[in-house]
């Protein structure tokens, strides 16, 4: 199942709070996008989730949310670091444009881990 054309505008919409975000479908849902970092994506189910590390999962479990898991066809998960972000975030575009601007900091730290020639942060 495919995110919808309705859910896919709704946060084109949220991330306007971040500039140089791009919202952009892949593989059924959508990624949040800025200097060719992927540091959120909306789900089929339409929940948004964010990418989080060892320095910002302490604040998604303060706020008692869950890591967002892909399920393979396989039967296998796979964890990549995404966090649900507070339900709250929808309603408060301060508040979520924080939490985003953490999500792509560790979307960076994670980036820099890589070696080299697999980093993807592009700098205009």
């Amino acid at each position: 199942m495919a995110v919808s054309a309705e859910f896919a505008d709704y946060l084109r919409e949220l991330f306007e709070v971040v500039p140089g975000t791009e919202v952009r479908r892949m593989f059924g849902g959508v990624g949040a996008f800025r200097h060719g970092l992927m540091y959120a994506l909306g789900t089929s189910q339409g929940r948004l989730a964010f990418k989080a590390d060892e320095r910002t999962i302490p604040d998604f479990e303060a706020e008692d949310c869950s890591e967002w898991v892909h399920m393979r066809a396989t039967g296998r998960e796979v964890r990549m670091g995404y966090w649900y972000a507070p339900e709250r975030l929808l309603d408060d575009p301060e508040d979520f444009r924080g939490w985003a601007l953490a999500a792509y900091d560790a979307a960076i730290r994670a980036d820099a881990r890589k070696p080299p020639a697999q980093r993807k942060l592009k700098r205009d």
